[in-house]
């Protein structure tokens, strides 16, 4: 493997894709909702600007009901994507649902010997935790390709760019404006960032993609889930045992987790996460909301909450 690094960890070896470089071709694919034409093209048109290559797969813009394609077609533009050696990066236009419904029909074994960076969040998820499970590769948590200006302004643009370009370390800082700000268990964690959205997290549970959390600081962001639907999740992954082991946790961006029984989103983290015995941090700013930062998965990190950052090793080199 030419382009790529290979990094040891217990488990299996940690296998880096290179950095993107001006002049690269991106895949921009659908594994899960459909998604309108307008966003994604100025998505594309940032790529572009960085001097990328971005290039619609077959099915990108396609619909199927609540999905954007079959899954035979969704996991086939994946497929095409990572065994395409002219495809050096491969980024999702959107999350909504239908990742899961396709990993287990992917070639994992392509990944592994050609390995491309992957971006996206929210229900892409489903796509990280396979691609650890599968092909033990470092992969970018980050904004999809369908692309809103007011959400995602110049300084989650950057963000992204130097996670896709340049293998240099992130540092995501505590934001106090933050809903879960407030959820602090203090202490300092190192260890591999592993997680992302908290709903796919917890449907991963009992399939071949639960993740092997022992030693790992756990991401959670979510959007749109009541206090009551967040104990819920985080309760599922208590009770099956996923979380023992932690070494921290990073907690992100929870949007429009409001309802109106009278107790808040960060209410409900301080208590089911205060009680592990390890580090939390609260009040990052990944995730769905304003400004969001990009980060690595499957790299090594540390959470400070003294200094109120995560500090994540490049998952591209």
């Amino acid at each position: 493997m030419a382009n790529d690094q290979v990094t040891r960890r217990p488990g299996g070896d940690v296998v880096h894709p290179a950095a993107l470089r001006p002049g690269d071709e991106v895949r921009i694919v659908a594994p899960a909702g459909p998604v309108a034409a307008e966003p994604v093209e100025r998505g594309m048109a940032v790529l572009a600007g960085w001097g990328l290559r971005p290039r619609l797969a077959r099915h990108a813009l396609g619909r199927h009901g609540y999905l954007a394609g079959t899954d035979r077609q969704r996991a086939a533009d994946l497929d095409e994507a990572f065994a395409d050696p002219a495809v050096r990066g491969i980024l999702c236009t959107r999350g909504g649902y239908g990742t899961q419904r396709v990993v287990d029909l992917l070639d994992l074994t392509v990944a592994r010997r050609d390995p491309k960076v992957v971006c996206g969040y929210s229900d892409v998820t489903a796509l990280h935790l396979a691609l650890w499970r599968g092909a033990r590769l470092a992969t970018v948590h980050g904004p999809v390709v369908a692309w809103d200006d007011g959400r995602t302004p110049a300084v989650s643009a950057e963000s992204l760019r130097a996670a896709l370009m340049d293998p240099v370390p992130t540092v995501v800082e505590r934001t106090a404006d933050e809903a879960t700000a407030p959820v602090l268990v203090p202490g300092r964690a190192a260890g591999t960032l592993l997680g992302g959205n908290l709903s796919l997290l917890a449907s991963s549970v009992g399939t071949a993609d639960q993740p092997d959390l022992a030693g790992a600081i756990l991401l959670i962001e979510e959007i749109g889930e009541p206090p009551y639907r967040v104990d819920r999740l985080l309760t599922q992954l208590r009770r099956s045992g996923v979380l023992d082991g932690l070494a921290g946790v990073a907690v992100g961006q929870f949007t429009g987790c409001a309802d109106r029984q009278g107790v808040d989103v960060a209410e409900v983290l301080g208590e089911r996460l205060g009680d592990l015995g390890v580090p939390v941090l609260g009040g990052l700013p990944v995730g769905h909301g304003q400004s969001p930062r990009t980060v690595g998965l499957g790299v090594p990190a540390v959470l400070d909450t003294a200094a109120g950052t995560l500090t994540v090793q490049p998952a591209v080199r």
